[in-house]
């Protein structure tokens, strides 16, 4: 393809990804939905050129940036204490539905090796990040649901790419070693890792040092696709690298980056991430045409791959069902018999959590870059593509429907000590507390306290100013300096609330969002 016309498309791609975005908010639907219906009829529109997508390019191209996003605000405090459930989604449900997968579709196509079946089952067993991310940021979830989901869209792609590996080896070669499998696993994950922190620590010494928020900025964007493609070239997972550098950088981001770095720093990656987003499901969209005519033609696909599918999308199904209501029947076992302090869901957080089992982008790029010479090869990708369409378009535009009937308890989440309106007092009271040592007469008299006296005291310090800068620059620079030293003061108690746990990641975002802007305010006016 032409560079101009492939720079075109892109741009066609993006303005009809912004509209149908506004399309699907005037709806009210999901619009991740939206998106790759639109995708599908502009993929049939006469005399645009056909979309074919490199599998191993997608997949480094849209995966770092949105795993390190959600990583990056992602509760770590929350992530440790339900890692046990996290792991339980992203790597035991993962391979329970890879087994169930492949086990159906060897009984509906007996004449498929068990090889290839397994292929099948370890692409369509992990549901995507970034799907589940376009969902649950239109949805409110109790947040121990919400860190289960969220845990599981970060880590369970690792999985279901570890069993993939392995599986299209045993397809191609017949042969599979079990316990070389697992070791295997273990070593890719814990590499990951590893790396992961390793590059997570060079992050946060570099942007130490740097005062630029162009910089930091680009720092950061380098860094997620650089973990990853490390990771990959180390043969380690960089699905786990790249979560594990976004939580690092998420956690210490707060102590390391200026207010003017970081506010400047998220409206980039706000926008960043809301494109490769809405392009990711745009783009499953325009690949509809080449999976079917790939597969045969729709006469092929609707006569011959259709039925069989959607009996595979219903085990994997009721395989995540099955899994969940399982787990949490052996989580409220525990906790009766005093071996586990954390509840169990109850039966509507386990239908809400069982339905949450989006496909995306992840399935499809794996399911293209199966080798040709992997039997089955167009039923695999034709029935990945199915998956993909109906768990979005079905569970992702039902889900907000199942939650506001079920309405699932929050039993076992975390409560911090301190809401918002606590914490706001707690800074309140470091910051006065800090204007009255520095503000007060010898006879400790604090005399600016009214409001309306303030703002009075503000206007005359500015016009005074206005007619004699030189002279009232010195008392400028000092009241500007106070306000920053109360700034400091209320921004390290905003730390250590949130360190000690005493306020979430909530409380900590509003919170320090306001400092910032405050910050910028205050430094605006000492230039």
């Amino acid at each position: 393809m032409d560079g101009l016309i492939l720079f075109e498309l892109v741009l066609a791609m993006l303005l009809a990804a912004v509209a149908l975005h506004y399309l699907a908010n005037r709806l009210r639907v999901p619009p991740a939905a939206v998106l790759i219906l639109g995708g599908a009829v502009l993929a049939f529109v006469p005399g645009l050129p056909p979309v074919t997508l490199e599998p191993e390019l997608v997949l480094v191209l849209f995966l770092p940036p949105l795993l390190m996003d959600g990583a990056w605000v992602i509760p770590l405090r929350h992530l440790r204490r339900h890692l046990v459930g996290i792991l339980s989604l992203a790597v035991g449900a993962v391979i329970f539905t890879t087994a169930v997968v492949a086990l159906v579709t060897h009984m509906l196509m007996p004449d498929l090796p068990w090889a290839a079946c397994a292929v099948l089952g370890a692409i369509v067993s992990a549901p995507d990040a970034i799907s589940a991310r376009a969902v649950l940021q239109r949805v409110q979830l109790p947040p121990r649901l919400a860190i289960l989901l969220e845990g599981e869209s970060l880590l369970n792609d690792a999985a279901g790419l570890v069993l993939f590996r392995f599986a299209v080896a045993a397809a191609v070669t017949g042969a599979f070693n079990a316990f070389e499998a697992v070791g295997s696993f273990l070593l890719i994950g814990l590499g990951g890792a590893a790396v992961g922190a390793v590059m997570g620590a060079l992050w946060v010494y570099v942007a130490k040092r740097l005062h630029d928020e162009y910089l930091v900025t680009a720092l950061t964007a380098l860094t997620c696709w650089g973990t990853y493609l490390l990771a990959e070239r180390l043969q380690v997972s960089g699905v786990i690298a790249t979560v594990v550098t976004g939580l690092v950088c998420g956690w210490y981001q707060h102590a390391v980056l200026s207010a003017a770095i970081r506010v400047r720093s998220l409206s980039f990656w706000h926008v960043m991430i809301f494109l490769l987003e809405a392009s990711v499901f745009i783009l499953i969209g325009f690949e509809l045409q080449e999976v079917i005519e790939r597969a045969g033609g729709l006469h092929v696909v609707l006569h011959q791959m259709l039925e069989p599918t959607l009996w595979i999308l219903l085990a994997l199904t009721l395989a995540r069902v099955a899994w969940v209501f399982l787990s949490d029947a052996i989580t409220e076992l525990c906790h009766r018999l005093g071996l586990a302090r954390i509840q169990s869901l109850g039966w509507r957080g386990s239908a809400v959590l069982s339905w949450a089992g989006m496909r995306g982008v992840a399935t499809l790029a794996v399911a293209l870059s199966v080798p040709d010479d992997v039997p089955g090869r167009d039923f695999i990708v034709v029935a990945s593509f199915i998956v993909i369409l109906v768990t979005v378009l079905l569970q992702g535009t039902t889900l907000g429907f199942v939650i506001r009937h079920l309405r699932p308890p929050e039993a076992g989440s975390h409560v911090a000590p301190l809401n918002l309106a606590d914490a706001q007092a707690a800074l309140a009271e470091v910051q006065a507390k800090l204007v009255e040592q520095r503000s007060s007469g010898p006879e400790g008299v604090f005399l600016d306290s009214d409001l309306l006296e303030a703002y009075r005291h503000r206007s005359n310090r500015i016009r005074l100013y206005s007619e004699d800068p030189e002279q009232h620059r010195q008392q400028l620079q000092a009241h500007l300096s106070l306000k920053l030293e109360a700034i400091a003061a209320a921004r390290s108690e905003l730390l250590r609330l949130h360190r000690s746990g005493q306020i979430d990641n909530h409380v900590l975002y509003e919170l320090e969002r306001n400092l910032d802007l405050e910050e910028l305010v205050v430094r605006s006016a000492r230039r």
